[in-house]
């Protein structure tokens, strides 16, 4: 049985890298790019080679941008006294496109995950609680997933900013717009219930 050239399985095992895509999902990508769409693979390979080059983390909330200090940090308008923590950059981009908030950001780059080695050191918890503390925040927005490892997050977090005195709160949990209740799991029914208004 022939091989395929190295450089194809390069690209191919490239490509699995990519979460959620798969060994059959990236041999389909590989040739498609290569068979059908060459200019779109160069224009890929381009753009992938200059946001490795020109992105990187902003000095005081660790979202993507191309310079040292991001958008949103560097905007007075923004509103110092809050301050959202996100675990992902893509998080924080999803909190900012709702156009709702217009306080500060700090991403964590992950969740606590003690089975996968992932503590409060890799997450960056200190650089976060210094944040928080820097005499201009009154509040502080958790906005970790709710998973359980978000839940632990969210809870070491809650836990060390109240000792410093601060307020914290979490986004509200409930049952999604224009859902139908029968449709809706138990947990998130629940959740709804117990956080009514």
């Amino acid at each position: 049985m022939a091989r395929a050239p190295d450089s194809l399985e390069a690209l191919v095992q490239a490509l699995r890298r990519l979460p959620g895509v798969g060994a059959k999902s990236a041999q389909r990508m590989a040739f498609h790019l290569l068979q059908h769409d060459r200019p779109g693979a160069e224009m890929l390979s381009q753009a992938l080679h200059h946001a490795v080059a020109q992105v990187r983390h902003c000095a005081l909330c660790n979202t993507f941008t191309e310079t040292d200090i991001c958008e949103v940090c560097s905007d007075p308008e923004r509103d110092f006294s809050k301050l959202c923590v996100a675990e992902t950059p893509a998080d924080q981009a999803a909190m900012e496109r709702t156009g709702a908030f217009r306080g500060r950001y700090f991403v964590l780059m992950g969740r606590l995950s003690p089975l996968d080695g992932i503590g409060p050191k890799e997450i960056g918890l200190q650089k976060l609680f210094d944040r928080a503390t820097d005499g201009s925040v009154q509040e502080v927005i958790l906005a970790t997933n709710f998973t359980a490892e978000g839940e632990a997050t969210a809870h070491v977090i809650t836990e060390g900013l109240r000792a410093r005195g601060l307020r914290v709160t979490r986004l509200s949990r409930g049952v999604p717009v224009g859902s139908e209740l029968e449709f809706v799991d138990l947990g998130t029914i629940a959740h709804a219930l117990a956080d009514r208004r």
